[in-house]
């Protein structure tokens, strides 16, 4: 996959309607954001355009949007937040239509150093489809809002949707530009560079629950990277391919094969595989999640029968801690373990201070692993965390993401 493409910085948007897709994706709660996360990460783009001279006309879209356009899943508090963030009007068009009459009047009455928001992308209802249904039309009434287009949201990256990655064919057709923002660059710096090109030594730690969400991911890490740490619920289903008693541990009977096949892939390719040593375990899972819990610690071959496994052990955690010490790349995707227990948060936060005190390149991979490490307050100290979880882990399966194969090369 070709990483360089072309980015804001690489052509002149004075007097240029530029369409950005971003990613303000935000939870919202009786109308207000609760996170803004995702409008920040958008900031430094849009300044980037106004600051030259651009018309900017941002889209995005909102939840799952179920139930048909509503007024809950309307992005007016993002375009009210903007403004406040921005410190000038963003005109919101709220038509459900979102490329309607009142979008292209609003786009042809703007100067340079306008903003305007359309309506959430996903109102169209042809944006989730599958790529080759994806809103052609919609994709051509959005090119032709605009001259040029900008893709900063990472977190759809790796989706063929209208506004992420088919709207580029008919900006192109016009002689129009289609870049990445700042946002989606540094995505592709860190994550992609990180697994095409490490700084060795490369240590990649795979946590969560399945191993089947990670098979491709597990299977390209081994080729790229010098260690893979493996924690997590999927830890077991390892543990059993090799034999060992797991109780009542979460487990996928179906991929033992697959988990054998990738210890001996290891031993072939001489890539160090580290499974847990040691096991928290507990007579079931804590309900609440974050309740009081009893717990023990036990070796990784001797869990018995009536118990399960819901966290690495402090011997795993410290095997895994110095595996990071000496490592020069760091990619962490999934928790250790039911990191939203604080009982079993343990193993997680091992993981996470490894990470903070190393000098190495560390990127966590969106999802459940960027959430622990805001939780655990260690975000600050990584240097990367990624705004995407699906997206992400399909870079570090080594596809190609329809958003970031889209924009033009260099």
């Amino acid at each position: 996959m070709s990483l360089n493409k072309k980015s804001v910085d690489d052509f002149n948007a004075k007097g240029r309607r530029v369409l950005v897709r971003c990613d303000f994706n935000v939870p919202l709660k009786d109308g207000k954001i609760t996170d803004e996360t995702r409008i920040n990460a958008a900031l430094p783009t849009i300044n980037k355009l106004i600051a030259d001279g651009a018309k900017v006309i941002l889209c995005s879209h909102l939840g799952k949007v179920k139930e048909g356009p509503n007024e809950k899943e309307s992005l007016a508090p993002v375009a009210a937040r903007l403004s406040e963030k921005l410190g000038k009007e963003v005109k919101f068009i709220a038509d459900y239509n979102v490329t309607g009459e009142d979008a292209t009047n609003a786009v042809a009455a703007m100067n340079d150093g306008d903003v305007i928001l359309l309506q959430n992308t996903r109102f169209r209802g042809k944006e989730e489809t599958k790529p080759q249904e994806a809103g052609e039309k919609f994709a051509e009434e959005l090119a032709a809002l605009a001259d040029d287009y900008v893709c900063d949201a990472f977190g759809s990256a790796h989706r063929a949707h209208a506004s992420v990655a088919v709207v580029t064919k008919y900006i192109s057709a016009k002689g129009g530009t289609n870049a990445v923002g700042y946002l989606m660059q540094k995505e592709i710096d860190f994550l992609g560079n990180a697994v095409e090109n490490p700084v060795r030594p490369f240590v990649a730690i795979l946590g969560g629950a399945k191993v089947a969400d990670k098979l491709n991911v597990i299977n390209n890490l081994l080729e790229k990277c010098d260690t893979l740490i493996i924690g997590g619920g999927m830890a077991f289903t390892f543990l059993k391919a090799q034999g060992y008693e797991i109780g009542k541990s979460l487990v996928d009977d179906e991929k033992l094969d697959y988990c054998k096949e990738m210890i001996a892939k290891a031993e072939k390719l001489g890539k160090k595989l580290l499974l847990p040593i040691d096991t928290t375990i507990a007579a079931s899972f804590p309900d609440p999640i974050d309740g009081p819990i009893e717990v023990s610690v036990v070796d990784a071959n001797a869990i018995p029968a009536d118990m399960e496994g819901l966290d690495i052990g402090p011997k795993t955690a410290e095997l895994y801690a110095d595996a990071v010490k000496s490592a020069k790349t760091v990619v962490w995707n999934g928790p250790m373990g039911v990191f939203e227990n604080p009982t079993l948060a343990k193993g997680t936060i091992a993981v996470a201070k490894a990470l903070a005190e190393t000098d190495a390149t560390t990127i966590i991979g969106g999802g459940d692993s960027a959430a622990a490490v805001n939780q655990l307050g260690f975000a600050d100290k990584m240097s990367h965390i990624s705004t995407g979880g699906g997206a992400s882990l399909e870079f570090l399966e080594g596809k190609e993401l329809p958003g970031v194969y889209a924009a033009d090369d260099k």
